[in-house]
Protein backbone atom coordinates (compact mmCIF):
# COMPACT_ATOMS: atom_id res chain seq x y z
CA UNK A 1 0.00 0.00 0.00
CA UNK A 2 1.42 3.43 -0.83
CA UNK A 3 1.78 6.30 1.82
CA UNK A 4 -0.92 8.18 -0.01
CA UNK A 5 -3.57 5.79 0.86
CA UNK A 6 -2.58 5.11 3.96
CA UNK A 7 -2.74 8.98 4.54
CA UNK A 8 -6.25 8.05 3.56
CA UNK A 9 -6.93 5.45 5.16
CA UNK A 10 -5.71 6.87 8.59
CA UNK A 11 -7.89 9.98 8.19
CA UNK A 12 -10.87 8.34 7.49
CA UNK A 13 -10.02 6.04 11.12
CA UNK A 14 -10.15 9.73 12.49
CA UNK A 15 -13.10 10.92 10.98
CA UNK A 16 -15.32 7.74 12.38
CA UNK A 17 -14.40 8.61 15.98
CA UNK A 18 -14.79 12.78 15.63
CA UNK A 19 -15.34 13.24 19.62
CA UNK A 20 -12.51 11.13 20.64
CA UNK A 21 -9.98 12.37 18.32
CA UNK A 22 -10.60 15.93 18.87
CA UNK A 23 -10.75 15.03 23.07
CA UNK A 24 -6.83 13.09 22.42
CA UNK A 25 -5.53 16.25 20.84
CA UNK A 26 -6.92 18.05 23.80
CA UNK A 27 -3.91 17.43 25.57
CA UNK A 28 -1.80 18.38 22.91
CA UNK A 29 -2.83 21.73 22.68
CA UNK A 30 -2.93 22.61 26.38
CA UNK A 31 1.04 21.52 26.12
CA UNK A 32 2.12 23.60 23.16
CA UNK A 33 -0.45 26.75 24.05
CA UNK A 34 1.68 26.79 26.89
CA UNK A 35 4.56 27.02 25.39
CA UNK A 36 3.61 29.53 23.28
CA UNK A 37 2.14 31.71 25.95
CA UNK A 38 5.36 31.42 28.35
CA UNK A 39 7.88 32.30 25.35
CA UNK A 40 5.80 35.03 24.26
CA UNK A 41 5.13 36.73 27.45
CA UNK A 42 8.26 35.84 28.66
CA UNK A 43 9.80 37.59 25.57
CA UNK A 44 7.74 40.90 26.22
CA UNK A 45 8.74 41.01 29.30
CA UNK A 46 12.49 41.00 28.47
CA UNK A 47 11.99 43.33 25.92
CA UNK A 48 9.90 45.62 28.35
CA UNK A 49 12.78 45.56 31.09
CA UNK A 50 15.36 46.33 28.75
CA UNK A 51 13.54 49.40 27.11
CA UNK A 52 13.00 50.68 30.98
CA UNK A 53 16.93 50.02 31.15
CA UNK A 54 17.55 51.56 27.88
CA UNK A 55 16.36 54.88 29.22
CA UNK A 56 19.45 55.12 31.48
CA UNK A 57 21.55 56.00 28.12
CA UNK A 58 24.52 53.77 27.53
CA UNK A 59 27.32 56.51 29.12
CA UNK A 60 25.44 56.10 32.53
CA UNK A 61 27.11 54.31 35.33
CA UNK A 62 25.03 53.42 38.15
CA UNK A 63 26.96 53.21 41.87
CA UNK A 64 25.01 51.31 44.65
CA UNK A 65 26.38 50.56 47.83
CA UNK A 66 26.96 46.97 49.42
CA UNK A 67 29.30 44.05 47.55
CA UNK A 68 26.70 42.36 45.32
CA UNK A 69 24.67 39.43 47.45
CA UNK A 70 26.48 36.06 46.86
CA UNK A 71 24.66 33.87 49.59
CA UNK A 72 22.15 34.38 52.30
CA UNK A 73 24.42 36.19 54.56
CA UNK A 74 25.44 38.80 52.43
CA UNK A 75 21.74 39.77 51.58
CA UNK A 76 22.17 42.20 54.42
CA UNK A 77 24.79 44.45 52.38
CA UNK A 78 22.08 46.10 49.92
CA UNK A 79 21.35 47.98 53.33
CA UNK A 80 24.99 49.26 53.05
CA UNK A 81 25.72 52.83 54.26
CA UNK A 82 28.61 53.13 52.41
CA UNK A 83 27.93 56.14 49.87
CA UNK A 84 28.93 59.27 51.63
CA UNK A 85 29.68 63.07 50.81
CA UNK A 86 33.64 61.78 50.23
CA UNK A 87 32.95 59.24 48.00
CA UNK A 88 31.13 62.16 45.59
CA UNK A 89 33.86 64.29 46.12
CA UNK A 90 36.66 61.86 45.34
CA UNK A 91 34.90 60.83 42.19
CA UNK A 92 34.20 64.55 41.03
CA UNK A 93 38.17 65.12 41.19
CA UNK A 94 39.19 64.62 37.10
CA UNK A 95 42.39 63.27 38.36
CA UNK A 96 40.73 60.35 39.94
CA UNK A 97 38.35 60.09 37.05
CA UNK A 98 38.80 62.10 34.40
CA UNK A 99 36.51 59.88 32.01
CA UNK A 100 33.07 61.78 34.28
CA UNK A 101 31.23 64.15 32.31
CA UNK A 102 28.74 64.58 35.76
CA UNK A 103 27.15 62.90 38.52
CA UNK A 104 24.64 63.29 40.91
CA UNK A 105 23.70 61.06 44.03
CA UNK A 106 20.30 60.24 44.55
CA UNK A 107 17.98 59.32 47.57
CA UNK A 108 14.61 57.54 47.16
CA UNK A 109 11.57 57.38 49.83
CA UNK A 110 8.08 57.58 49.43
CA UNK A 111 5.91 59.98 51.33
CA UNK A 112 2.57 61.42 51.21
CA UNK A 113 2.20 65.18 49.84
CA UNK A 114 0.29 67.56 51.10
CA UNK A 115 -1.30 70.40 49.25
CA UNK A 116 -4.62 72.47 49.56
CA UNK A 117 -6.43 70.01 51.81
CA UNK A 118 -5.24 67.31 48.85
CA UNK A 119 -2.28 64.11 50.00
CA UNK A 120 -1.44 61.85 47.36
CA UNK A 121 1.28 59.28 47.75
CA UNK A 122 4.87 60.08 45.95
CA UNK A 123 8.30 58.86 45.64
CA UNK A 124 10.81 61.43 46.72
CA UNK A 125 13.92 61.71 44.46
CA UNK A 126 16.93 63.56 45.67
CA UNK A 127 18.97 64.34 42.94
CA UNK A 128 20.48 67.22 41.11
CA UNK A 129 19.44 68.25 37.48
CA UNK A 130 21.82 65.68 35.89
CA UNK A 131 18.85 63.32 36.57
CA UNK A 132 16.95 65.24 34.10
CA UNK A 133 19.64 65.37 30.96
CA UNK A 134 20.33 61.46 32.14
CA UNK A 135 16.38 60.69 31.65
CA UNK A 136 15.95 63.48 29.32
CA UNK A 137 13.05 65.16 31.14
CA UNK A 138 12.64 68.73 30.77
CA UNK A 139 9.76 70.24 32.79
CA UNK A 140 6.94 71.53 30.42
CA UNK A 141 6.10 74.34 32.37
CA UNK A 142 9.20 76.20 35.53
CA UNK A 143 12.77 74.73 35.78
CA UNK A 144 14.67 72.35 37.41
CA UNK A 145 16.66 73.81 40.62
CA UNK A 146 20.26 74.77 40.34
CA UNK A 147 23.62 73.93 41.85
CA UNK A 148 23.78 77.00 44.16
CA UNK A 149 19.97 75.77 45.20
CA UNK A 150 21.33 72.50 45.99
CA UNK A 151 24.29 73.77 47.94
CA UNK A 152 21.59 75.89 50.46
CA UNK A 153 19.75 72.82 50.77
CA UNK A 154 16.89 74.88 49.59
CA UNK A 155 13.17 73.63 49.59
CA UNK A 156 12.12 73.07 46.23
CA UNK A 157 10.37 71.12 44.31
CA UNK A 158 9.43 69.62 40.53
CA UNK A 159 6.93 67.90 40.70
CA UNK A 160 5.69 65.36 37.93
CA UNK A 161 2.13 64.97 35.76
CA UNK A 162 -0.14 63.00 37.91
CA UNK A 163 0.96 64.39 41.22
CA UNK A 164 0.10 68.04 40.20
CA UNK A 165 -3.40 66.51 38.53
CA UNK A 166 -4.12 65.15 42.28
CA UNK A 167 -3.55 67.94 44.18
CA UNK A 168 -3.88 71.24 42.08
CA UNK A 169 -6.16 69.62 39.06
CA UNK A 170 -6.71 72.28 36.40
CA UNK A 171 -5.15 75.35 38.42
CA UNK A 172 -1.17 76.39 38.17
CA UNK A 173 0.86 74.66 40.44
CA UNK A 174 4.43 77.03 39.76
CA UNK A 175 4.73 78.80 43.13
CA UNK A 176 2.54 76.86 45.25
CA UNK A 177 3.64 75.18 48.32
CA UNK A 178 3.50 71.30 48.72
CA UNK A 179 4.20 69.59 52.41
CA UNK A 180 6.16 67.04 52.73
CA UNK A 181 6.01 65.42 56.54
CA UNK A 182 6.37 68.75 58.20
CA UNK A 183 8.23 70.59 55.21
CA UNK A 184 6.95 72.94 52.82
CA UNK A 185 8.05 73.01 49.25
CA UNK A 186 7.89 75.40 46.52
CA UNK A 187 7.03 74.05 43.06
CA UNK A 188 9.38 75.73 40.78
CA UNK A 189 8.68 72.43 37.18
CA UNK A 190 6.19 70.50 36.51
CA UNK A 191 6.95 67.45 34.05
CA UNK A 192 5.38 66.56 31.43
CA UNK A 193 3.84 62.71 31.52
CA UNK A 194 6.40 60.34 30.77
CA UNK A 195 4.91 57.33 32.94
CA UNK A 196 8.04 54.54 33.39
CA UNK A 197 10.98 55.65 32.40
CA UNK A 198 13.92 53.37 33.81
CA UNK A 199 13.99 53.15 37.36
CA UNK A 200 11.33 55.28 38.10
CA UNK A 201 7.85 56.57 37.18
CA UNK A 202 8.20 60.24 36.64
CA UNK A 203 4.50 61.31 36.72
CA UNK A 204 3.99 60.13 39.73
CA UNK A 205 7.73 61.70 41.52
CA UNK A 206 8.28 64.38 43.01
CA UNK A 207 11.97 65.62 42.42
CA UNK A 208 13.90 68.07 45.27
CA UNK A 209 17.53 68.58 45.83
CA UNK A 210 18.90 65.67 46.96
CA UNK A 211 20.82 67.88 49.79
CA UNK A 212 17.32 68.54 51.23
CA UNK A 213 16.48 65.22 51.22
CA UNK A 214 19.48 63.99 52.92
CA UNK A 215 18.94 66.73 55.46
CA UNK A 216 15.52 67.07 56.82
CA UNK A 217 13.59 64.15 55.11
CA UNK A 218 15.89 61.30 55.64
CA UNK A 219 18.20 62.27 58.41
CA UNK A 220 21.14 60.10 56.69
CA UNK A 221 24.06 61.32 55.65
CA UNK A 222 24.63 58.55 53.40
CA UNK A 223 22.95 57.77 49.16
CA UNK A 224 21.02 55.34 48.31
CA UNK A 225 23.00 55.25 44.86
CA UNK A 226 25.04 57.58 42.68
CA UNK A 227 24.27 58.48 39.70
CA UNK A 228 27.34 58.93 36.66
CA UNK A 229 27.29 59.93 33.29
CA UNK A 230 30.52 59.01 31.00
CA UNK A 231 32.21 61.86 28.54
CA UNK A 232 31.10 58.74 25.82
CA UNK A 233 29.83 55.32 25.33
CA UNK A 234 33.78 54.23 24.17
CA UNK A 235 34.70 55.87 27.65
CA UNK A 236 32.25 53.92 29.75
CA UNK A 237 34.91 50.92 30.25
CA UNK A 238 37.73 53.23 31.82
CA UNK A 239 35.47 54.99 33.97
CA UNK A 240 34.57 52.22 35.50
CA UNK A 241 37.98 51.10 36.26
CA UNK A 242 38.68 54.27 37.93
CA UNK A 243 35.49 54.19 39.94
CA UNK A 244 36.81 51.19 41.42
CA UNK A 245 39.92 52.35 41.94
CA UNK A 246 39.18 55.35 43.50
CA UNK A 247 36.40 53.67 46.01
CA UNK A 248 38.68 51.01 46.67
CA UNK A 249 41.46 53.01 47.75
CA UNK A 250 39.37 55.66 50.12
CA UNK A 251 37.25 52.53 51.43
CA UNK A 252 40.72 51.34 51.82
CA UNK A 253 39.91 47.62 50.62
CA UNK A 254 42.60 45.44 49.79
CA UNK A 255 40.88 42.20 49.12
CA UNK A 256 38.30 42.83 45.65
CA UNK A 257 36.27 40.47 46.98
CA UNK A 258 35.29 42.87 50.11
CA UNK A 259 33.97 45.70 48.20
CA UNK A 260 31.34 48.23 49.47
CA UNK A 261 29.71 48.53 46.63
CA UNK A 262 28.28 47.51 43.11
CA UNK A 263 28.66 49.09 39.69
CA UNK A 264 26.23 48.56 37.41
CA UNK A 265 26.23 49.71 33.88
CA UNK A 266 23.45 49.46 30.93
CA UNK A 267 25.32 46.27 29.43
CA UNK A 268 25.18 44.47 32.65
CA UNK A 269 22.21 44.99 33.73
CA UNK A 270 20.87 44.03 30.57
CA UNK A 271 22.82 41.45 30.20
CA UNK A 272 21.37 40.23 33.72
CA UNK A 273 18.11 40.84 32.57
CA UNK A 274 18.36 38.34 29.40
CA UNK A 275 19.89 35.42 32.11
CA UNK A 276 17.05 36.02 34.44
CA UNK A 277 14.12 36.11 32.59
CA UNK A 278 16.32 33.34 30.13
CA UNK A 279 16.20 30.98 32.99
CA UNK A 280 12.65 31.80 34.34
CA UNK A 281 11.41 31.10 30.37
CA UNK A 282 13.05 27.70 29.96
CA UNK A 283 11.74 26.63 34.09
CA UNK A 284 8.56 27.43 32.94
CA UNK A 285 8.92 25.60 29.51
CA UNK A 286 10.14 22.54 31.02
CA UNK A 287 6.79 22.66 33.21
CA UNK A 288 4.81 23.22 29.82
CA UNK A 289 6.19 20.30 28.16
CA UNK A 290 5.41 17.80 30.72
CA UNK A 291 1.70 18.77 29.99
CA UNK A 292 2.94 17.52 26.30
CA UNK A 293 4.34 14.42 27.88
CA UNK A 294 1.43 13.68 29.35
CA UNK A 295 -0.87 14.50 26.55
CA UNK A 296 1.53 12.35 24.47
CA UNK A 297 0.41 9.56 27.07
CA UNK A 298 -3.02 10.36 26.42
CA UNK A 299 -2.63 9.72 22.79
CA UNK A 300 -0.96 5.93 23.48
CA UNK A 301 -3.88 5.64 25.90
CA UNK A 302 -6.43 6.32 22.99
CA UNK A 303 -4.62 4.64 20.27
CA UNK A 304 -4.55 0.99 22.47
CA UNK A 305 -8.17 1.28 22.92
CA UNK A 306 -8.96 2.32 19.13
CA UNK A 307 -6.56 -0.83 18.15
CA UNK A 308 -8.86 -3.01 20.84
CA UNK A 309 -12.01 -1.85 19.00
CA UNK A 310 -10.87 -2.23 15.74
CA UNK A 311 -9.66 -5.34 15.67
CA UNK A 312 -11.83 -7.47 13.30
CA UNK A 313 -11.24 -4.51 10.87
CA UNK A 314 -7.28 -5.39 11.19
CA UNK A 315 -8.49 -8.65 10.69
CA UNK A 316 -10.25 -8.02 7.37
CA UNK A 317 -7.80 -6.18 6.16
CA UNK A 318 -5.13 -8.59 6.54
CA UNK A 319 -7.52 -10.76 5.27
CA UNK A 320 -7.72 -8.97 1.91
CA UNK A 321 -3.77 -8.55 1.58
CA UNK A 322 -2.85 -5.83 4.04
CA UNK A 323 0.79 -6.46 5.48
CA UNK A 324 2.06 -5.99 8.73
CA UNK A 325 3.77 -2.82 7.29
CA UNK A 326 0.92 -1.32 6.19
CA UNK A 327 -1.02 -1.92 9.64
CA UNK A 328 1.65 -0.43 11.06
CA UNK A 329 1.89 2.94 8.58
CA UNK A 330 -2.09 3.51 9.28
CA UNK A 331 -2.06 3.78 12.83
CA UNK A 332 1.46 4.98 13.06
CA UNK A 333 -0.03 7.77 10.97
CA UNK A 334 -3.24 8.61 12.98
CA UNK A 335 -1.11 9.45 15.87
CA UNK A 336 1.12 11.43 13.56
CA UNK A 337 -1.81 13.40 12.66
CA UNK A 338 -3.87 13.76 15.73
CA UNK A 339 -0.74 15.08 17.72
CA UNK A 340 0.07 17.54 14.41
CA UNK A 341 -3.40 19.10 14.13
CA UNK A 342 -3.22 19.12 17.82
CA UNK A 343 -0.05 21.09 17.63
CA UNK A 344 -1.07 23.49 15.07
CA UNK A 345 -4.20 23.91 17.66
CA UNK A 346 -1.69 24.77 20.25
CA UNK A 347 -0.29 27.62 18.22
CA UNK A 348 -3.59 28.94 18.01
CA UNK A 349 -4.92 29.04 21.17
CA UNK A 350 -1.51 29.55 22.46
CA UNK A 351 -1.32 32.74 20.17
CA UNK A 352 -4.74 34.51 21.24
CA UNK A 353 -3.76 33.26 25.58
CA UNK A 354 -0.68 35.05 24.83
CA UNK A 355 -2.36 38.14 22.89
CA UNK A 356 -4.70 38.39 25.37
CA UNK A 357 -2.52 38.02 28.58
CA UNK A 358 -0.06 40.95 27.00
CA UNK A 359 -2.82 43.26 26.19
CA UNK A 360 -4.55 42.72 29.65
CA UNK A 361 -0.61 43.29 31.28
CA UNK A 362 -0.19 46.65 29.43
CA UNK A 363 -3.12 47.47 30.77
CA UNK A 364 -2.36 46.91 33.95
CA UNK A 365 1.06 48.05 34.38
CA UNK A 366 0.28 51.14 32.42
CA UNK A 367 3.43 50.27 29.92
CA UNK A 368 4.31 49.40 26.57
CA UNK A 369 4.15 45.47 26.70
CA UNK A 370 3.89 44.51 23.20
CA UNK A 371 3.17 41.23 21.70
CA UNK A 372 6.16 39.08 20.72
CA UNK A 373 5.24 35.92 18.28
CA UNK A 374 7.72 33.44 19.60
CA UNK A 375 8.37 31.66 15.77
CA UNK A 376 10.82 29.67 17.49
CA UNK A 377 8.19 28.31 20.00
CA UNK A 378 5.63 27.41 17.42
CA UNK A 379 8.35 25.43 15.31
CA UNK A 380 9.20 23.45 18.15
CA UNK A 381 5.70 23.14 18.86
CA UNK A 382 5.10 21.92 16.11
CA UNK A 383 8.05 19.36 15.92
CA UNK A 384 7.35 18.11 19.19
CA UNK A 385 3.85 17.16 18.97
CA UNK A 386 4.66 15.20 15.35
CA UNK A 387 7.71 13.45 17.66
CA UNK A 388 4.92 12.61 20.40
CA UNK A 389 3.23 11.42 17.76
CA UNK A 390 5.46 9.28 16.44
CA UNK A 391 7.00 7.71 19.89
CA UNK A 392 3.71 7.22 22.35
CA UNK A 393 1.92 5.77 18.74
CA UNK A 394 4.64 3.66 17.81
CA UNK A 395 4.00 0.92 20.55
CA UNK A 396 -0.18 0.63 19.79
CA UNK A 397 0.55 0.44 16.14
CA UNK A 398 3.21 -2.21 16.58
CA UNK A 399 0.65 -4.28 18.83
CA UNK A 400 -2.39 -3.44 15.65
CA UNK A 401 0.52 -4.84 12.79
CA UNK A 402 1.10 -8.25 15.23
CA UNK A 403 -2.44 -9.42 15.63
CA UNK A 404 -3.23 -12.79 13.77
CA UNK A 405 -5.93 -12.14 11.07
CA UNK A 406 -7.20 -15.27 11.88
CA UNK A 407 -7.76 -14.37 15.79
CA UNK A 408 -8.72 -10.75 15.01
CA UNK A 409 -11.85 -11.90 12.64
CA UNK A 410 -13.17 -14.14 15.60
CA UNK A 411 -12.81 -11.21 17.84
CA UNK A 412 -16.11 -10.12 19.34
Amino acid sequence: MTLKNSLKTAITGLRVNKMRSALTMLGIIIGVASIIAVLSIGRGAQNLILDQVSGLGAKTIIIRPGREPKGPSDFSQLLSDSLKERDVKALEKKSNVPGIADLTPVLTTAESVNSQGETYGATILGASDLLSKILEIWPKKGRFFNNEEIKQRASLAVIGSEVKNELFGNSEALGKKIKIKSRNFKVIGVLPQKGQLSMFNIDDTVIIPYTTCQKYLLNINYYHLILVQAKSEEAVPEVEKDIKLTLRELHKIENTSKDDFRILTQTEIAQRVKTVTGILTWLLMVVAAISLVVGGIGVMNIMLVSVTERTREIGLRKAVGATNKDILMQFLLESVILTLFGGIGGIIFGVLLSFGATFSLSKIVSLGWNFTFPITGALLGLGVSACIGLVFGLYPASQASKKSPIEALRYE
